[in-house]
């Protein structure tokens, strides 16, 4: 089952700005690296798997924007394949040069500030979510 953490609509307020395009498919492969990234979370859910604290659901939209907001900036059309950039303009933004990446233990790479959303939070792989 594909899940979706956040709206395009979330996604414009988290940027500031309208979202792109293809905002609903970015938005569905970033949760797709969430999930990843929290294999082995436990958190309640309900019968369809989705979350029910009020908080983690926050803390999941928040995580998948941030993993889209990267995906932008980086260059990456949400599959992974462009993100190591060579040089990257995005208004007063400037990247250059090529950087290898690796991903981490749970075999996706994610974006700095989605990985602090989930940890502040203290979602984390293999970690028991108080409830």
């Amino acid at each position: 089952m594909r899940r979706v953490y956040a709206t395009p609509e979330q996604l414009a307020a988290w940027l500031g700005s309208p979202a792109p395009a293809d905002a609903e498919r970015r938005l569905a492969r970033a949760a797709e690296d969430i999930d990843s990234a929290l294999l082995t979370a436990v958190y309640r859910v309900d019968g369809d798997g989705d979350p029910l604290d009020p908080l983690i659901v926050q803390v999941l939209a928040d995580a998948t924007c941030a993993q889209v907001e990267w995906q932008l900036a980086t260059g990456d059309d949400g599959t992974g394949a462009a993100g190591q950039w060579d040089s990257v303009n995005i208004g007063p933004v400037s990247l250059s040069g090529r950087a290898a990446r690796t991903a981490g233990a749970s075999g996706v790479e994610l974006a700095p500030r989605a990985d602090r959303v989930l940890r502040r939070a203290g979602l984390e792989p293999g970690r028991i979510f108080a409830w």
